[in-house]
């Protein structure tokens, strides 16, 4: 590997453990990349084999109702770090920033690529997990902000990262580089490490898969090295974003592979395009499957490290997918009936693109083999994590109280988590807006709106799941009632702008 170059900065003072702080549970949360509600056995898929992440179900709960902060990557994980939907949240679509040649430091050189920045005045999840004794690591996709912004891992709460910084990068599984921030020596690092292997052969083409760094392992060995230093002195908390099952479809020819080419001999071929982002492919229905099976395993080991360093008796572990299934690259979703019962697919606020998988696993705490029918959504995160560290006032404590856009959306579903069903606090709407598609949706009880450039469609979701039956002009009282809901959650962005329901284009 070429010689990383970097930037050093001052880090902060270190925390002083209290016995408090060691009695607090360490969380994981495994947050994969376009996955689909069906695509895991245990929520029905019949052709994909996921025995890890099955396990996790049964001896945790299984949600069958929660729902992504967007159905694209940026805003969804946005939503996740700062307790906001997308009607508040700085993040409403995913945003690229590109550049030139920069200087970092005296000595390092090269361009800026990422995504909008989170709002630096608003609080996001690892800050408040630092404020109160956690070590925080993050590994896979930021997405948070592009190099050299006010919003990269560093400057937000993060111990540890090792991914990509900017997700568009992580469309190739076998890049030319990858993005370290570290504290080292006491010092902060920011690092681009240069996978040297692969800058010999090109980014597209044949050649290109003589490339041997699979960044998916990288990332994942980064992530097992991390969690094997921790110990029961400190909570910590990591947040792992992997990219898989996203595309392209690629990924090492091993015995993951090549079992599911066995099972689907009659297989399809992606052939790119030109100027397409994604090299072409064979046997693509194989290739998504072992992904999703490549990443199952990697579940697995998280699981036994957790075991193996005696911490999976006080660790949190959560499974989820930060939007609905995509079919870019020669993915096919009706195959594999990726999206179950529901209508929709990633960039779409039907209830396929923004209903995932969600799993919670506590041991102690939450019974096993359990299923969970409350709607919940990606801003319902944070006062849940603030809620299990005893933190009733985080809203207080932490809005701006100069700024007027500062909300929190979220309700904490501990009570859930705990079986406390009667103590739960209910949710009186859901509500995402999506600025690449011109969409708005909102979801109260069963009723579920979705505005199209300004032109409304009414659902009933009791009674037609899969989103088919417009009923807009049966209930126009209803319609009213939810357009209400849209225009008092959403707030004016400069960057992501959408029509609002009975707005023109």
């Amino acid at each position: 590997m070429k010689a990383p170059t970097f930037l050093c900065v001052a880090a902060s003072l270190p925390i002083v453990l209290s016995a408090t702080n060691r009695n607090k549970p360490n969380i994981v949360f495994i947050l994969c990349d376009d996955m689909g509600y069906g695509d895991l056995a245990c929520y029905g898929q019949k052709y994909i084999n996921t025995p890890n992440i099955d396990n996790l179900a049964k001896e945790g709960m299984r949600f069958t109702q929660a729902y992504s902060g967007s159905p694209v990557s940026a805003p969804s994980r946005a939503s996740l770090m700062t307790g906001q939907h997308t009607g508040h949240c700085e993040i409403r679509g995913n945003k690229e920033y590109w550049s030139g040649n920069i200087q970092y430091g005296d000595n390092t050189d090269f361009a800026i690529s990422g995504q909008h920045p989170l709002d630096l005045d608003h609080v996001v999840l690892p800050e408040i997990l630092k404020d109160h004794g956690y070590t925080t690591a993050q590994f896979g996709k930021w997405a948070g902000g592009y190099e050299g912004s006010v919003s990269t891992p560093d400057k937000r709460g993060i111990d540890e990262f090792f991914g990509y910084i900017c997700q568009f990068q992580a469309h190739l599984y076998y890049p030319n580089f990858l993005n370290r921030y570290s504290k080292m020596k006491g010092d902060t690092c920011v690092v681009r490490e240069t996978l040297s292997q692969n800058i010999m052969f090109p980014m597209f083409g044949k050649n290109y898969f003589k490339r041997q760094q699979y960044s998916a392992d990288i990332i994942h060995q980064k992530a097992l090295e991390w969690i094997d230093r921790q110990n029961a002195g400190q909570p910590f908390y990591a947040l792992l974003t992997y990219t898989l099952p996203h595309a392209e479809l690629a990924q090492p020819h091993d015995s993951i592979l090549k079992y599911y080419q066995e099972q689907f001999v009659e297989d399809k071929t992606f052939k790119g395009s030109s100027g397409s982002r994604y090299n072409s492919v064979t046997h693509t229905h194989a290739q998504f499957a072992a992904m999703i099976t490549r990443l199952d395993t990697y579940v697995g080991e998280i699981i036994m490290k957790l075991k193996e360093k005696g911490l999976d008796g006080n660790t949190i572990i959560i499974f989820s997918s930060d939007n609905g299934p995509h079919e870019e690259g020669g993915a096919d979703p009706s195959f594999f009936n990726r999206d179950g019962l529901l209508r929709g697919l990633k960039r779409q606020t039907y209830e396929g693109g923004i209903r995932v998988p969600f799993i919670v696993k506590w041991p102690g705490k939450i019974k096993a083999n359990t299923t969970n029918n409350l709607p919940i959504a990606f801003w319902d995160i944070m006062p849940t994590f603030c809620d299990i560290l005893g933190l009733k006032n985080y809203e207080e404590k932490y809005s701006n109280k100069n700024k007027d856009t500062d909300y929190f959306d979220g309700v904490s579903f501990l009570p859930s988590l705990l079986g406390k069903n009667k103590k739960q606090k209910k949710h009186d709407f859901l509500y995402w807006e999506f600025n690449e598609t011109n969409q708005v949706a909102v979801r109260k009880g069963d009723w579920k709106l979705i505005s199209k450039s300004g032109k409304c469609y009414l659902y009933n979701l009791a009674n037609d799941i899969h989103e088919d039956n417009d009923l807009s002009i049966q209930h126009p009282e209803i319609v009213n009632q939810l357009v209400d809901i849209t225009h008092k959650q959403h707030t004016p962005n400069q960057i992501f702008h959408v029509t609002m329901p009975g707005q023109k284009k």
